[in-house]
């Protein structure tokens, strides 16, 4: 099976094709938004994977959309994502961070009490953020954005290179720049949620403007080659629609080659009646791309390795497998059942959920 095969990624021989891409479970420990043991130990079960990628992890207080998620921007969550990278490396396994920024789908419950940004002042109506207000955990609507002038914009480039050197002190193998589902880098690049009139605004090869200008600092800082960006053409999470996705994302595809990053990692939307990602436009991609390309949205075995076989993904990402079977590429590779997750148990909370999955190995 291709997907058992090694694979190269950033300096290192990945033991095979399979992803654990960045799920949100909010249990940093509080205050200070702070990786912790307990993560550890969840991380380090599932090193057998071929890459993790772990959640979103804001790279600043402005930055943060949910409660209890944790950070890469002081002295303590660097010393606790330490904690993580190491039990993950001891266990065999590759790891990069997910540099996140939300940009308006934020509440400032979450911020430090600072009015969320964006591309645009435009409010991702009926979108729910987790607050936890005073102990009173809950979901409450984001609110309206500022728009961010340039000097917010340079600002905020600087923090995400920054924390690409956090990551790699913190011991991470790379970054990955979350460009998908509706949070700021995205905000940017669909033109639904752009309204700008200057040079972030407008053509195609300005809205992406934002996202070059992060990949280069980056890159800069850390290495191309540890550089990851995932992006979501087809998903309208979060509020954010381009219309024409075609044309926005192949200019992606280029302009990321042009940089020669590690790997573009794309989420296919994956609910009920989502529209399809077509085969030309994933082998178009594969054209603009000489990269690696990871693919996440409802794979199972079999389709994993028809993907990998047509040519046009390099790896797979399973995402709530994974949180339910920590021995998921074990399981892959011998046929055996999967375990069901608990969605009551998905954020927040302790080990429930969390680190007592059963293995079978």
């Amino acid at each position: 099976m291709k997907l058992f095969e090694s694979i190269s990624l950033a300096g290192k021989t990945l033991n095979n094709r399979i992803v654990m891409p960045p799920m949100t479970r909010s249990r940093s420990t509080q205050p200070g938004d702070v990786p912790n043991a307990l993560m550890a130990e969840y991380y380090a079960q599932r090193a057998s994977a071929g890459l993790i990628v772990s959640e979103g992890t804001q790279i600043s207080a402005l930055g943060k959309g949910y409660a209890w998620t944790p950070g890469i921007y002081t002295k303590a969550q660097i010393e606790g994502w330490k904690l993580v990278t190491d039990k993950v490396h001891e266990a065999g396994g590759t790891m990069f961070a997910q540099l996140w920024h939300v940009g308006r789908v934020s509440h400032p419950s979450n911020t430090e009490g600072q009015q969320p940004i964006s591309a645009s002042a435009i409010q991702a109506k009926g979108v729910k953020v987790f607050v936890d207000e005073g102990g009173d955990p809950g979901f409450v609507e984001s609110v309206m954005p500022r728009e961010m002038s340039i000097e917010d914009i340079k600002a905020v480039v600087e923090e995400y290179r920054v924390a690409a050197r956090n990551a790699v002190d913190a011991g991470f193998d790379g970054i990955e720049l979350h460009s998908a589902n509706g949070y700021l880098l995205n905000q940017f690049i669909d033109s639904q949620s752009n309204a700008r009139t200057d040079e972030y605004g407008g053509s195609v090869q300005n809205r992406i403007r934002f996202l070059k200008e992060v990949v280069q600092a980056v890159s800069e800082e850390i290495g191309a080659d540890k550089v990851g960006v995932r992006v979501a053409p087809l998903t309208t999470l979060n509020g954010t629609v381009d219309d024409n996705p075609e044309e926005t994302y192949l200019a992606i595809a280029s302009m990321l080659n042009s940089f020669t990053i590690g790997y573009i990692h794309i989420a296919e939307a994956d609910w009920d009646d989502a529209p399809q990602m077509p085969i030309s436009f994933k082998q178009a991609i594969r054209e603009a791309f000489s990269g690696l390309l990871i693919y996440a949205g409802k794979y199972d075995a079999a389709r994993a390795e028809k993907a990998l076989s047509e040519g046009w993904a390099d790896m797979i990402g399973f995402g709530r497998p994974f949180v339910a079977n920590p021995d998921l590429p074990y399981r892959l590779a011998n046929s055996l059942p999967l375990n069901e997750h608990n969605p009551d148990t998905l954020f927040g909370g302790d080990e429930k959920g969390y680190t007592d999955y059963s293995f079978l190995k």
